[in-house]
This record gives structure tokens, sequence and C-alpha cells, in this order.
């Protein structure tokens, strides 16, 4: 049984990307096959991946989530929108020297004014007199992660969404997608490989740390997805050809396996608190596409989980070696799932 502190590891900070490349697949990409570690470029995906194979996408959109205002009291007042629940109310983290009661009205970005209603949890309901995500796009910054360390300009707001982002409701990005380009799915299309979607509103609590040293007793962050019937024919269709199913990002991979707890992936939408550990059996997903993880992190626990624990060890022992960039704006991995491997 693995416990908190086996997931811990030393990451020197000027290993953290701080900026994006120039150029979405000019990053690095380590692939791992078992215990064997391949330094790549990102570009090569198109040739670790075979016609009839199926790429998902986790097709969210990030908002610009991030506000400053005031209260009527003139106290100071930072948002963080979490979760749009309908087109006038909202979920979010609510920072302020008292925390507001019902009924307190917050003026947001000197633009606007929001309603607090009751809590829920950490959260608050905010509502809003208009349309949630026109305000939210007109007067909203778009909120980085907490290890960047640079307010986000126009570059940001181009390249933390991935080139098909579509759906809006995520407050951080799906980041191993940030990595492909048109160009490249274009080659990837012409190659044969089969490109789908899922959606997976990436929440605030993927950065929150984990904080018990007990696994069991951790309390998963909730996040919403859909799985759409198109995505769950052609996943059929690549699993019936014996071709991989490769999720691109973490997020894709949860949305999968949280739809597919019956033993079939099936379509459709709702809340997962999927947490992947060690042990757990993948029924979908067969490879998966990341970017590097922090220590301690619901994420390399899953990462783990999906392709050796001592194999994960030693892949970013090499990684921090060999000075791969790492976090929402560094390199990625290329990871088959460990039971291809524990089956041989």
């Amino acid at each position: 049984m693995y416990s908190l502190s086996d997931f811990d590891f030393d990451l020197p900070p000027e290993r953290i990307a701080q900026v994006p490349l120039p150029d979405r697949s000019a990053s690095r990409l380590l692939q791992l096959d078992g215990d064997r570690i391949t330094d790549r470029h990102f570009a090569d995906i198109v040739d670790q991946l075979h016609a009839g194979d199926v790429l998902v996408m986790n097709n969210t959109r990030v908002l610009k989530a991030r506000f400053f205002g005031q209260k009527e009291s003139g106290g100071q007042v930072e948002v963080l929108v979490e979760r749009v629940l309908d087109n006038r109310t909202v979920l979010a983290q609510v920072r302020a020297s008292k925390s507001p009661k019902p009924g307190t009205r917050i003026r947001l970005a000197d633009a606007f004014d929001v309603t607090t209603g009751e809590r829920a949890g950490e959260f608050f309901t905010l509502h809003f007199g208009a349309d949630v995500f026109e305000l939210i796009e007109a007067h909203g910054r778009l909120p980085l992660p907490p290890y960047i360390e640079h307010d986000a300009d126009d570059f940001d707001e181009q390249r933390y969404q991935t080139v098909y982002s579509k759906e809006p409701g995520a407050v951080a990005a799906p980041t191993a997608g940030l990595h492909f380009d048109q160009p490249l799915l274009d080659k990837l299309a012409a190659k044969g490989v089969t490109i789908a979607y899922v959606t997976l509103h990436v929440g605030a609590g993927t950065f929150q740390p984990v904080r018990v040293e007990n696994l069991a007793e951790h309390q998963m962050h909730s996040e919403w997805y859909t799985i759409p019937q198109e995505t769950v024919d052609k996943v059929a269709a690549a699993r019936a050809a014996g071709r991989d199913v490769v999720a691109v990002g973490t997020t894709s991979l949860r949305a999968l396996e949280s739809a597919s707890q019956s033993g079939e992936l099936a379509a459709g939408s709702g809340d997962t608190r999927l947490f992947i550990t060690p042990g757990y059996a993948f029924r979908t997903v067969t490879r998966l596409i990341t970017n590097f993880h922090l220590p301690k992190s619901t994420l390399m626990m899953l990462v783990s989980a999906f392709a050796g624990y001592e194999e994960i060890r030693q892949a970013y022992a090499h990684a921090i070696a060999s000075e791969y960039r790492f976090f929402s704006y560094g390199d990625a991995m290329l990871l088959t799932t460990h039971s291809r491997y524990s089956q041989a």
C-alpha cells in the first residue's frame, strides 16, 4: 500500500517551465515503454501512433475565470470561478479578509456586480445579473497555474488554450493537448489515426495538494465530464481492431475511465471523483500522452498506476537529469499501460 510520501521527489525550480515554447509541437517527448526510456521530439508522435488508433482529446475551453473586486464595505476580494452552474450562476472560490455573507454584493473588475448565495463546501454560489459566459470573457483574467510566476498576457491567452478547445467551462487547461498544432493533427489524420473528443471541465482542485499521508482518506475534487456517443463508437472500433486508445492528458483519461466503470465505455455526462492510484485496473485507455506532474499530486499517482510506480520514478529522474521542462508549459511523456507488460 502506497502513502503520500511515496510520490514525492526533488524538482529543481529551474525545471519548471514559466513560458511556452514559440512553437507548440517543438517540445520534447519522453517515451516510456515498460522500463525502456527513449528521448524524442513531440513531433515524433506521428511515428509512434498507427492507423486505426484513436486519439481522445479533451475539448474543454479555459474561462477567464479570475477576478479582483470589492465588497460594498470596500473590502478587497479575489474571485476564481470554479464551475458554471447555469447562465446566471457559478461556484467560485472567494478570498477576502472576511467571508461574505449570503446577499453580499461584490463589484468585479469595476464592471459588474454579483451577489453571494449559500456556501457549497469550500465554494460560494455567485449570482450574475447577465450571461455568465459573456461577462467572464469580457472582464475576467486567464487563471494561470500557481507555479507560473507572471500574470497572463496576450501570448498566454492564445497558448494556454488547445487549438481544438470548444466547450467553455475549465479553469485550467488540459495541458497535454497544448503540444498539438493543426499541421500535426493533419499529419495524424492523414496517417489514419482517428481523432475523438470528450469534455472534462478542469477545476482548480487539480492544483490542490493531497494533505493526508493515508491516501484512502483523500477526498478527490469533483469535475464534470461528458462522453459523446460518437467517441464511444470510435473507441469501440479501435478496440475491435486491436488498436490503441490513446488519451491526450490525464483529464481525457479520467473522463474515459469514469465512463467505463461498468466495464465498457458508455456515453453520457456526470460528475467524477475518480481517484486513480496504483492497483487500479484500466478499462479503456491503453496509452497516455501527458505532461510532467507535481510531487505528491493525484496525477503522479495516476501515471504511476498507469505506467508502473518504479518505471515512473526512473523516468522522472531521467527527465530531471536530462533537463526536461516540467508542468503546464513543459515537455510531454508518451506512456503505455503497465498492464501490457505485467501480463507479458
